[in-house]
């Protein structure tokens, strides 16, 4: 006969420090062992609660809720005392969870929750307290021999815990354990308590030992083998069964009969699914459901004034009456579900948000998911998509016949949307309102890096094989072995890789870290510790409840996502700009909101597919998409961002669309062979396509006459494909029909043609409250595209590849962009009076937020910088070092400040030595003797007067100083200085090129370049060439690249000659190299010599000297020769120098001649 015994210590992998142990496999292992009940004592927290809780109960046993505790070590800080607290009831889960979550807000230290004593001693109602064995206040002090104390401690704590105090033994093998057991059970004969034994469980099996030291080594940054590393856990501490627990405790075996007496006296009924609302104030006399329904109805009344203008449709008009009592027939059949199924709250407190938002300035999407359905939520302003006009299904939020929280996911402005949560705390208290939980897993790049440092292997392995892994969403180690050969190649034949992937194995998907849910937040409708445990940052800051989004909501608390969308600030920067223009043109501020929806400028610029920049349309598949359908009204928009996802455009359906709609396929609901005229409203506006999920719902409504509810349940099953669940559905649904009148064959091909596009189905109310924002985006691209492009390229500022092709959209719009200036704009890009767009000082690499707000607090102070000293003089050199101006002058942002960049960045030493003087002596408080007077002569001298003789950087100079700050050429393009030579190489520019197959000759800087393996196994480059006026990506195969392998670098100019042909991908050219010639080598080919002309009246004795070094690096026998020109007043004459001072023509000796004293030309001459 088995001596039972229930395990009351374990941590699971939720403890984060420690614990190797997955829920899942948790409870199966335990109902196999034949224990009856089991204990989750996570670290400090109850993350695992309600998936260990619903596990454990599916298996039919007993869930004892528990925390191992720290408590504070008055005579050691280092070293806090261990406690293990288990619920008896709901009072004592109460007071754990509020102990818990006092650890974190009000006991952090060094990341650990930290408890006094005192807390745990006042809140003991409901818990039974386990001593903690070696770790445990009692345990240490019987282990120093100081037994009195320990037997005084054991009293204190047996007054707090009466007959609820165990003394616990473990027997895992570690130093000082059996020492502390023997110890106890003296103080438990003495004293007469109970005692109880544990195995304080880190893992499930023996062999999982030393995957768990590693995690745990992983977790402290240290490698298995440091010596400095503490050696906590021992392989005994695996889930052992009764009959090795009792083996080990056959002398005591009261011990184990007292886990079995605790895990009885336990029984906490955690209550999951119930939902428990936040109060929301409402007016005196009025039940909530009155002012529900008066709020919906008065909101509904000003949408119709907005939709209906009483011009058009007079009040007491036969139509109006008709539309009126459309929406109120919709919005009470809506009161009703909303009431019934309870949640009026749930709405009241989201209208409430969202018009705090709109009141304050901050920007609110329309809508998204399928909460844009809902008549009451566009009456109340939660939405602004009016689902009747756009055929919005309200079941798809809400469905009567399955009760579930609604769920409104709202999007705010990025960098407000703290604000909006600001305001839900303050309003429903600051213990009521946090945001949710993440977890974060060790995953599949991640932990191979990490189990390669905690092995102490090399770097370099572990980086290696990290960067094996395929980078993508939901990769997994498994996964990626498949993928990658030369990932198993590698792991087959090297040892250590092996070693490490195994590990890796283990650990993959283990519970590391916590963080903090983008955009949830629960709002409870009192403390939030009477629902979950809370926890924060070591500051107080950051709440979050201890429960992830999953949970949450079983444990009744109500979430509301606040999303950011990074294109409502686009829009809310962007109408800041227009607003400015509209008001010097003396128009008031625009409402975007009320821009006409069929704006033939947005959907001409549209149809020609210049959606750069416009929200969710900028990819290059989408352009080419759009080129295809042509959209010209919202409807198409909402079906562009429908059809282009990888289903639709795989099933042929795509295709189908767009010749429909231009008139090239017939138009039929849903199929030329079965078709049903009841279809024709449903279908009509996607040319008679099964697009979303709403128009599947509607078939069921109007042939089988389903009702909305009952529709949705059909979606959803079409959404499992589960067969014998479809069969159930087919039968109702041809019976439907049947009772229609509708033949029993087309109904059941239709239900077919159903089944086979719900799949593809998309969300319309999503859909359609997306494109809304899409077309806002557009419309202000065709109407005040400075202001936008100005708006989204500040969005885009830290991230300099995304400017760059930005600025290029600027060109092609024909908008000018000036070079950022410190004298105007700020941060972020500007529009300047005339419309210009104002380069941004935060997008200059190398520039700070900490500089550019001393440049804008100086400039507001004291008005714009007049020149380089002055400027460094007003700002504290604190904010601005030698490398900050370096690039504020290289960029062109002082331009103004001076005559030319070469001067500025002379005088940059000096006027940074000046200011950190002046700045010295105002600290010191020394004033000039002659104070102002010295001032005022200075002003009237120049302050460039020393600087002004250097040279003018070359425009070569200038652009690179451009491209390093800003990524680009913004003054000019390098290509500009070859354009008179190139005129003999080139006739066509790049955006003169048309597809033929007679070669064409263009020439083009290089701006970047990749390479790739073809087929056969050479590499390929694809370089991208551009002449200013447009780019194109040209192919070198093989052997080409071979030979030009060395030369090829950015920013060169190269000719190159090939076929032209239309790339399908882009929907632009491309150009197949046939023959590449680098500048150099296309003036030797061309040219005739280097011709130079010597002035007498200049030459001094240092011309040969000076000419010589001019000309040796560049010596070369396959170059040109070098030519003098002599001219003297008297006589003109022509040299030309020996055979072996050829030289090759390149650009850098063209500058070293450009230098030579005495000369007044150099020029390449050509044949």
């Amino acid at each position: 006969m088995t001596v039972p015994f229930v395990h009351l210590r374990l941590h699971s992998e939720y403890s984060l420090v420690d614990g190797l142990v997955k829920l899942k496999s948790l409870v199966s292992t335990t109902a196999e062992r034949g224990m009856p009940a089991l204990a989750l004592t996570d670290e400090a927290n109850l993350f695992g609660l309600v998936k260990f809780y619903k596990a454990a109960q599916g298996a039919g046993l007993k869930p004892i809720i528990g925390s191992d505790l720290w408590l504070s070590n008055p005579h050691d800080e280092a070293h806090p005392y261990r406690i293990t607290l288990l619920a008896m009831n709901d009072v004592g889960y109460r007071n754990l969870t509020e102990l818990i979550s006092k650890g974190w807000t009000d006991g952090q230290r060094q990341g650990r929750a930290i408890l006094d004593k005192q807390w745990v001693l006042a809140q003991s109602e409901g818990l039974i307290a386990l001593s903690g064995g070696r770790e445990g206040e009692i345990g240490r002090h019987l282990l120093s021999e100081h037994e009195r104390e320990a037997r005084q401690l054991l009293e204190e704590w047996q007054q707090a815990f009466p007959d609820r105090f165990y003394l616990e033994l473990i027997r895992t093998g570690r130093p000082l354990e059996e020492a502390c057991v023997h110890a106890s059970v003296q103080l438990a004969i003495e004293t007469g308590t109970p005692v109880v034994a544990t195995n304080d469980v880190r893992f499930l099996e023996r062999e999982d030992f030393w995957a768990h030291e590693t995690r745990v080594a992983i977790g402290e940054g240290k490698a298995l083998d440091d010596p400095r590393r503490e050696r906590r856990y021992t392989e005994e501490q695996y889930l052992k069964s009764p009959d090795e627990m009792a083996a080990l405790f056959a002398d005591i075996p009261e011990a184990l009969e007292n886990s079995v007496m605790i895990a009885e006296r336990c029984s906490v009924d955690v209550r999951l699914g119930e939902i428990f609302l936040p109060e929301f104030g409402i007016p005196e006399g009025m039940t909530q459901d009155e002012f529900f329904r008066k709020v919906s109805h008065d909101g509904l009344t000003e949408r119709l004034d907005f939709l209906f203008p009483a011009e058009q449709y007079p009040r007491d008009s036969d139509a109006f009456r008709e539309i009126d009592q459309r929406y109120r027939d919709r919005l009470e059949f809506e009161l009703n579900v909303i009431i019934q199924m309870g949640f009026p709250g749930y709405f009241l407190i989201v209208m409430d948000f969202i018009q705090w938002a709109k009141d304050n300035n901050v920007p609110v999407g329309p809508g998204r998911g399928s909460g844009a359905g809902s008549l009451v939520a566009y009456a109340q302003k939660i939405t602004d998509l009016d689902p009747i006009g756009y055929d919005l299904l309200f079941e798809r939020f809400l469905n009567p016949e399955r009760v579930s929280m609604p769920d409104f996911d709202v999007d705010f402005c990025m960098e407000k949307r703290d604000r909006v949560i600001e305001y839900v705390a303050d309003r429903y208290g600051r213990n009521a309102v946090s945001q949710i939980v993440t977890f974060g897993t060790m995953a599949a790049k991640a932990v191979v890096r990490d189990v390669a440092r905690a092995q102490g292997k090399p770097y370099s392995l572990g980086d290696k094989l990290s960067k094996l892994i395929p980078f993508e969403v939901g990769m997994t180690l498994a996964k990626a072995i498949e993928q990658e050969p030369a990932l198993k190649e590698f792991i087959e034949n090297d040892e250590e890789a092996e070693e490490i992937w195994e590990m890796a194995l283990k650990l993959e998907g283990t519970t590391r870290g916590t963080g903090k849910h983008a955009g949830g937040v629960v709002i409870a409708p009192t403390k939030l510790t009477d629902f979950s445990p809370l926890l924060c940052d070591e500051d107080g800051a950051g709440l979050v409840v201890q429960f992830d989004k999953n949970d949450i909501e079983d444990a009744g608390l109500v979430k509301f996502d606040f999303l950011g969308l990074r294109t409502l600030t686009i829009i809310d920067w962007a109408l800041e700009m227009v607003d400015k223009v509209r008001d010097a043109n003396g128009q008031g501020p625009l409402n975007i909101d009320a821009i006409p929806l069929d704006d033939g400028k947005t959907f001409e610029m549209l149809k020609r597919a210049e959606t750069t920049a416009v929200f969710q349309l900028e990819s290059r598949g989408m352009k080419e998409l759009i080129k295809r359908l042509l959209p010209d009204s919202l409807d198409d928009m909402i079906a562009l961002v429908a059809l282009f996802r990888p289903g639709p455009l795989q099933s042929g359906m795509v295709d189908d669309f767009i010749n429909r709609k231009h008139g090239r396929a017939e138009v039929s609901y849903p199929h030329p062979d079965y078709q049903h005229d009841l279809l024709k409203p449903v279908l009509t506006p996607t040319y008679g396509i099964i697009l979303y999920q709403e128009q599947v719902m509607q078939i069921a409504q109007v042939m089988a006459g389903y009702t909305l509810g009952q529709a949705d349940m059909l979606r959803r099953a079409m959404g499992k494909k589960k067969p014998e669940e479809m069969a159930k559905q087919r039968a109702g649904f041809m019976e439907g029909c049947a009772a229609n009148g509708i033949d029993k064959d087309l109904a059941g091909n239709i239900f077919d043609l159903v089944e086979k596009f719900a799949g593809y189905g998309f969300n319309k109310s999503h859909s359609a409250a997306y494109a809304l924002v899409s077309y806002q985006t557009a419309w202000l691209k065709a109407h005040y595209p400075g202001p936008f492009m100005a708006a989204v390229m500040s969005t885009e500022m830290d991230n300099l590849d995304k400017v760059v092709p930005l600025i290029e959209e600027c060109r092609h719009l024909k908008l000018t962009v000036t070079p950022p200036d410190v004298n105007v704009g700020g941060y972020k890009f500007t529009v300047d009076t005339d419309g210009r767009v104002v380069y941004g000082l935060g997008a200059i690499r190398g520039v700070g937020e900490g500089p550019i707000g001393a440049i804008v607090e100086a400039r507001n102070a004291d008005g714009p910088f007049k020149d380089l000293f002055d400027f460094c003089r007003r700002i504290d050199p604190k904010r601005m070092n030698k490398r900050t101006l370096e690039a504020l002058i290289r960029s062109g942002a002082l331009d103004n400040l001076g005559p030319n960049r070469a001067v500025l960045f002379a005088a940059m030493e000096d006027a940074l030595k000046a200011a950190a003087q002046n700045h010295a002596n105002q600290n010191l408080g020394m004033m000039d003797m002659f104070g102002d007077a010295f001032v005022a002569e200075e002003e009237a001298s120049d302050v460039y007067a020393e600087y002004r003789h250097v040279r003018e950087w070359t425009d070569r100079e200038r652009l690179s100083g451009e491209k390093d700050t800003l990524g680009l050429y913004l003054t000019g393009h390098p290509i500009d200085e070859y354009e008179r030579e190139l005129k003999r190489f080139v006739s066509t520019r790049i955006s003169d090129l048309k597809p033929s197959r007679e070669p064409q000759r263009v020439a083009g800087l290089v701006v970047a370049m990749r390479t790739m393996k073809s087929k056969r196994g050479d590499t390929m480059a694809f370089i991208t060439l551009d002449d200013r006026t447009g780019r194109i990506e040209a192919s070198l195969f093989g052997e080409l690249f071979e030979q030009l392998r060395g030369q090829i670098e950015s920013d060169q100019v190269f000719i190159v000659e090939g076929e032209v042909s239309s790339d399908d991908f882009s929907g632009g050219l491309r150009l197949r190299g046939k023959d590449v010639t680098p500048m150099v080598t296309a003036r030797v080919r061309y040219g005739q010599a280097v011709e130079l002309a010597l002035d007498a009246g200049q030459i001094n004795g240092r011309l040969v000297e000076s000419l010589r070094d001019s000309l040796t690096p560049f010596r070369d026998d396959t170059g040109l020769p070098v030519r003098l020109q002599y001219r003297h007043p008297d006589a003109t004459a022509w040299l030309e120098l020996a055979e072996e001072w050829k030289v090759a023509p390149s650009d850098d000796l063209l500058l070293a001649l450009r230098d030579v004293q005495g000369q007044v030309g150099v020029q390449l001459r050509y044949r």
